[in-house]
This record gives structure tokens, sequence and C-alpha cells, in this order.
């Protein structure tokens, strides 16, 4: 057989190769141009040669560096904060502002130093309220602001970053974008990175806020408050990093991170709750550690160390594992289902990708109801002769006494949040849809309502399940007024209702807008929660429907508005299922 080499000269059969081998080999196998040509297969390299390759050994691969690795990632940054536009600054407006409208409520509260010390003699004996907020460290007002808000505060900075990393990391994975973006010239952990450094600007951002806005009660405390508050956004936001490599769906990352922020409120909780001022649990917990960091109370700036270390080396760990696996891939494995199916309708089909959420929030529900319910008495003991606390709780939860009032109080509280979840279950509708797993479904035998009816059977329906799980664990924490109780809890219903109907509204009308109903949910919230402490005027607590609700228990029940919300509802739902049928199908 013969053969030419395109190189310095001709090669001819099973002669040596004398070429630099730049150029094509007839014969029957590729010639690397590096050693001798047998004519009838690869060239090894192992002859002479003139090329680089004349040594005899098969050149290594260039290595790649850590540069190579985050290539991209400033661009990627780039397009995540402007996704985040609004999600991010609302979610840190917010946080910010339940904040900083503390100390001015404070002051009314408790005006002289002996009215403090009041007030942490009662939460030294009170143990149930520790575990709600926390021991207090120190009578100023500063001191006071951190112990009112601080566990909360630091668990709204641990949900926002959650949000912000698996939106940026396995959402897009699981839309397919992420595969997408990685076909350019995008580093491996660019990604990741990108998402990371946009929960810290969301971090970096709430804290600059309250240091800012709480320099006035002490530089020193205002910055260790606000560090610690960014302290605990990183720490969630390296936890969801390695939530979005364990798991392979958003969904379950979400779910992930949250019950690990749902341990450390328990951890936290239970160890305030003991006689220890510096209990094991509490020290287990982020959000102890913004406790113990005491801001505006002899501040122990090494605690920051503990955030520092837990960031790192939950990044680390992040980081390995994204290393490690596939794309669309995680490392816990998804149960297989069965041989052959059995749902058999699209309700059904909703009922099982919404099942997993709705156990979660039960539970979550009927504990918290139990802990409340417990909490009542002791409540009523610390709010005391203070006639501005009564106040306010009689503006959340109704005149009729200061038990009713705390009870309606939470039960209001309840609410709020469980419109969180009726949005989180009805907006899985956009997210079906953006994915492009509903087209599959409807290219079938069913219809646009009917798929979207399963959908809202579990959103409106899983809301009042919550809402009755969190009678029946007032009920067992109280032991008294079960029948008020459940009804003042499932009162709230129609509220919720009400904001779902929105959600659904927002979703047929405006696809791609439908996130803005978290914006709805998180003002209703931010109106019923902070608005009775501000003294806020009638009209613009009226905006929020939980502001036309009677408060239940004490308070006579008025049909004639739970009739309105419930039939503004029912309108809100229809005017979104008519325009998604009119409009195409994204995604």
């Amino acid at each position: 057989m013969t053969g030419t080499a395109a190189g310095t000269g001709p090669a001819a059969g099973p002669g040596p190769d004398t070429g630099t081998g730049t150029g094509r080999d007839t014969d029957a196998g590729p010639d690397t141009g590096t050693g001798p040509d047998t004519g009838a297969g690869p060239d090894t390299g192992a002859g002479p040669g003139a090329g680089p390759g004349a040594s005899g050994r098969t050149a290594a691969a260039p290595r790649t560096g850590g540069r190579r690795h985050l290539a991209g990632t400033p661009a990627l940054l780039r397009f995540a904060l402007r996704r985040d536009r609004v999600l991010i600054p609302v979610w840190v407006a917010v946080n910010a502002l339940m904040v900083l409208s503390m100390p001015g409520t404070l002051k009314s509260l408790y005006g002289t130093p002996a009215e403090r010390a009041s007030l942490l003699d009662q939460m030294a004996a009170n143990t149930s309220l520790r575990a709600l907020v926390g021991p207090v460290f120190g009578d100023s007002l500063g001191a006071l602001t951190a112990w009112r808000v601080g566990v909360y505060a630091g668990a709204l900075a641990a949900v926002t970053s959650l949000l912000v990393v698996v939106r940026h990391t396995r959402d897009e994975e699981e839309s397919g974008r992420q595969e997408l973006v990685s076909s350019a010239a995008v580093g491996r952990r660019a990604p990741l990175t990108a998402a990371l450094l946009a929960a810290a600007v969301a971090s970096a951002a709430l804290a600059l806020l309250v240091t800012a806005g709480l320099a006035g009660q002490g530089a020193a405390g205002a910055a260790a408050f606000g560090l610690g508050l960014a302290g605990v956004g990183l720490v969630f936001a390296t936890a969801a990093a390695i939530a979005a490599q364990l798991t392979q769906s958003a969904r379950a990352a979400r779910g992930l991170t949250a019950a690990v922020l749902g341990a450390a409120f328990v951890l936290r909780a239970a160890g305030d709750a003991a006689d220890d001022r510096s209990s094991v649990l509490t020290w287990l917990s982020p959000l102890g550690w913004l406790e113990y960091l005491r801001p505006f109370a002899a501040e122990r700036w090494w605690v920051l160390l503990l955030f520092a270390g837990a960031t790192a080396g939950q990044a680390a760990v992040a980081y390995r594992l994204a290393g490690r696996r596939d794309l669309g891939m995680g490392f816990l494995p998804t149960r297989p289902g069965p041989a052959e199916g059995r749902l058999g309708t699209a309700g059904a089909l909703a009922w099982r990708l919404q099942r997993g959420a709705l156990y979660g929030w039960s539970a979550a529900f009927l504990a918290a109801g139990i802990v409340f319910g417990r909490m009542t008495e002791g409540a009523a003991q610390a709010v005391g002769d203070n006639e501005r606390t009564r106040e306010i709780f009689q503006r959340m939860g109704g005149q009729s006494g200061l038990t009713d009032a705390f009870l309606a109080a939470m039960t209001g509280l309840l609410g709020l949040v469980a419109a969180l979840y009726v949005v989180s279950s009805v907006l899985r509708l956009s997210g079906e849809e953006s994915s492009g797993r509903a087209e599959p479904v409807l290219a079938g035998a069913v219809g646009r309502l009917r798929w979207a009816a399963g959908h809202l059977a579990v959103a409106f329906g899983g809301s009042a399940l919550i809402m009755l799980l969190a009678g029946v664990g007032f009920a067992i924490g109280y032991g008294r007024q079960a029948g008020p109780v459940l009804g003042a809890c499932l009162v709230q219903v129609t509220a919720v209702w009400v904001i779902g109907g929105i959600a659904v509204l927002l979703h047929g009308l405006l696809p791609r807008g439908a996130v803005a109903a978290w914006g709805v949910a998180g003002a209703a919230l931010l109106i019923g929660w902070i608005g009775p402490a501000l003294n806020a005027p009638r009209p613009v607590l009226d905006l929020s429907p939980f502001g036309h609700l009677p408060k239940l228990p004490g308070a006579d029940v008025d049909w004639t508005t739970l009739g309105v919300l419930l039939g503004l509802a029912a309108v809100l739902v229809g005017a979104g299922l008519a325009a998604l049928r009119r409009r195409d199908m994204a995604g």
C-alpha cells in the first residue's frame, strides 16, 4: 500500500514518515505526523519524526486553570441582577423597613429606663416569649431592636438568599437555559459563582441599609447588626448552593434549604427557652449566632468568624459537588415511578406534583399553632400594664380582651403566611407552562381549564387545610376555646383566597409578570405585621384583604364581609381562567 503524507517530503508505504504531519495521510489510518507511518493504522508517535512529538510520548493536554472555570462570571452576574431587579430590592426593602421602623415603636412602648428594665425582668422569666423572639441582652433602644426583630430579619435574609441562589442555579438547569448558556465561553463554575455573588449583593445591600439606619443608636452596634444579618444571608446562600447540587429540581432545592432554616429556628428556640443564657442548642444555629453577636450590648465581634467559616466551608462543598456531576443531574436519586402509570386525570397529576410541599406546610402550621397556643398565657403576662403594647395587640386582634386579642393576632399572622403558600402553589402553573411540561399534558384530551383546575384545587384547598391544622394546633397548645380558635383560623381563608385569586389573574393575563403575585403577598404581610405597630391609618390597613376580617375569637362574625371576600376571590379566579383560555401558552 502506498500513501502520501502532506509534509516536507513523501512517505512510501511502510517506511518512516519524515514529514511534519501538518497535512493529511491518505493511508488506511490517521497519521498524527509525530512518528512512523505503518500505512495501516494510527501513528502513535513512537518512532523518529521531525514533529514536536518525537520524544515518543503523547503530549499532555493543557491544564485548565481556575480562571477558565470562572469565565463569563461578570456577564452572568449582570444578567442575574437584571433579572432580579425587582425581587432583590423588594425583599431587601421590606426587611430593612421592618428593622428600621422598630426603634420608634419601641420608644413609644418603653420610653423610660424603668419600663425597659421591667421588660428585661419579664423576658428573663418568660420562657415562651424567649423561644419566640430570643433573649434580651441590653436595655437600649438599639439592643431592644436587635432583640425584637433580629431573628425574623435574619430568617427573611435567609429566604431572600435561598430564592436568589436556587433561581440562578437549579432553576436554570431545570428549564434548559443553563445548557444553552454553557455552550458559549462560560466556565463550569461561573453560574454558581454568579448566583452566590447575586445573593451577596442582596445581603450587602441589607447590611448597608441597616447599618446606616441604626447608626444613631450606636455605630458599632449598627455595624454588628448589619454584618450579622448579611452573615445569615450568606450562610443560607451557600446552603442553598449545596441543595441545588444535591437535588434534581428547584422545588426540592428550595424545600431542602427551607427545612434547614426551619431546623435552625427550632434549635434557636429550644436553646433560648432554656434557663442557660448560652445554650449549646442556640450555638448550633446561625440565627443563634446573630443573637450572640449581641449588637448594641458589648458586641462579640469574633462571632462573625463563625459566619465566615460556615460560608467558606459550605461554598467549598458546593463547588466540589458542582465539579463532580453532570449538568441537570443531582446526587440524591429521584424515586422511580411505578411500572404502570396511575395518574388518570390532570387533577391527579397536580396532586402528585404538589403534595410534598403541602405536607411540609401542613406540618409547619400544626407545629406553629401548638407553639403559639402554649405562648398565649405567657404573652398576656408579659404585656402586663403597658398600655401601648396593649393597644398594638388590640389593633391586630380586637378589643375583646388581651388573651383573645393575642389569639386573633397570631391567627392573623398565620393567615398572612398562608398567603405565601397559596401564591407559590398557584404559580406552579407558571412553572409548568414556562418549562414546557404543560404542553404534553395539553396535547392530549385535556383542556386548559381542566389542567389549571387541578393545580388551583390543590392551592385553594391546601390553604384551607393548613389553616385548619393551625387551628387544631392552637386548640392543643392552648387547651381552651377550641371552637372559637378553629373559627378564627378558618376566617383567614377568605382573605388568603383573595390573594390567590390575584395570583391566578396575573398568571392568566401576564404569564411573564405572574411573579408580581409575590409582591402582593409581601405587601399584605408588611401591612398586617408592621402596620399596627406603626399606627398606620385605617385606609392603609384596608388595602389588605386581611384588614376587613373580623377579629376572632371575641368579635362578632360579619358574614356579609366574608361573603364579599369570597365573591371577590371567585371573580378574580374566573377572570384569570378566562384570560388563560384566550392567550397563547408561554414557553
